[in-house]
């Protein structure tokens, strides 16, 4: 498939012909799409087509075989020493799991990048990491760990973490994933409301249906097969109109729903934080 373009807005965005995988295998081929400013953006597909690969070239955690990824104008393939910080410093990253560190406060968690990026005072990075927490609704839970929370309040933790540095750009990995329904909705409406609100953009890789049609502007469908794209555009539109089988196998299977699905997200000293350290998935 050719180029995903935005359709509205500057692009903030621009992966041009990547190619990227394992030692000698390719897992994605010639890939390229833009992204909008200000854009909900997320990247489906089912498991083993490349969702989490193309996240780890995005962020710079793994060198690519060959292509650019633009961000905010700056490409991040082969960006060494001060270029490199200063592109990392304009984007926020939420693994799958939270990775938040258990023996610190929820607020010291979401303080940390100001503590190793900037000059800022103890009580300023104090009040900074307290606004970013009160945009996901956590303001009262700054002083606890991260064990004595729920599965999603650890997400929006680990997303107000993400924004300490207001970054343009938040990569979200698999926000949902081990969330009943009620919590992911809460979840999607905190990305929804920053996306709204504040005009981040973001780019979340996601196999959950429920949120993918509730919060994306715009998807791409990646398919092993194809080592690419194709299929994009509006979730709504490709669910409700295309006859592509791929696109169809991905939209009509059935939603797996939780054997015991809660509406709790209250904190709960039980129920240990979900991790620590981000997967490694392909």
């Amino acid at each position: 498939m050719g180029t995903s373009t935005s359709q509205s807005g500057d692009t903030i965005i621009s992966v041009r012909g990547l190619t990227c995988g394992y030692g000698r295998r390719v897992v994605l081929r010639d890939v390229s799409f833009d992204v909008a400013r200000g854009e909900v953006f997320v990247v489906i597909g089912g498991s083993g087509c490349g969702k989490s690969t193309l996240l780890k070239h995005m962020i710079g955690l793994l060198e690519p075989m060959g292509g650019s990824v633009l961000l905010n104008g700056r490409d991040i393939v082969g960006a060494g020493g001060d270029e490199r910080l200063e592109i990392l410093k304009d984007i926020g990253v939420m693994y799958q799991m939270g990775a938040l560190f258990g023996s610190m406060t929820v607020l010291q968690n979401v303080g940390l990048p100001l503590e190793e990026y900037t000059d800022l005072p103890p009580e300023a990075i104090e009040m900074v990491s307290l606004v970013k927490l009160a945009l996901v609704g956590l303001e009262q839970f700054g002083h606890v760990l991260p064990s004595e929370l729920s599965g999603g309040m650890v997400k929006r933790a680990a997303i107000a973490r993400a924004m300490a540095l207001d970054p343009a750009i938040l990569f979200l990995d698999e926000p949902s994933a081990g969330l009943d329904p009620v919590t992911s909705a809460e979840l999607d409406r905190v990305v929804r409301s920053l996306a709204q609100n504040l005009g981040i953009t973001f780019v979340i890789v996601s196999h959950e249906l429920p949120s993918i049609l509730s919060i994306a502007d715009r998807v791409i469908l990646l398919d092993p097969q194809a080592k690419g794209i194709v299929a994009e555009g509006d979730p709504r539109e490709l669910n409700a109109a295309s006859v592509d089988p791929r696109v169809r196998r991905f939209f009509d299977r059935e939603a797996r729903v939780p054997e015991q699905a809660t509406s709790s997200d209250r904190p709960n000293v039980f129920q240990p934080a979900p991790g620590t350290a981000p997967e490694a998935r392909s």
